[in-house]
């Protein structure tokens, strides 16, 4: 197993108020993949979120990739830029 960063570079404007329609679906999501093992952690970047950051732990990228492009903000527009990177942790969990 690997660890992935899914990283939202980039939202729409008003990105706060603009997601609440969709932010029980996504949470949802995050706590489904998360209950599975699959999120390590995730959380918005910015004091007044500007993208997020999300740290899988998978066999594979393809992973990550899908679950992107089935979270609502992506799939409704609200996310404009994401990746998906490999992260080589040198302290703490599976380096530990």
């Amino acid at each position: 197993m690997s660890y992935y960063l899914l990283r939202y570079d980039r939202v729409v404007d008003h990105y706060v108020e603009r997601r609440a329609p969709f932010r029980e679906a996504h949470l949802a999501l995050i706590r489904d993949a998360h209950a599975r093992g699959e999120i390590v952690m995730a959380g918005a970047v910015g004091e007044t979120p500007a993208g997020a950051v999300l740290v899988f732990r998978s066999a594979s990228p393809e992973a990550v990739h899908a679950f992107a492009q089935a979270d609502p903000y992506v799939r409704e527009g609200l996310v404009l830029e994401w990746r998906v990177e490999p992260w080589h942790v040198v302290v703490g969990g599976a380096a530990d």
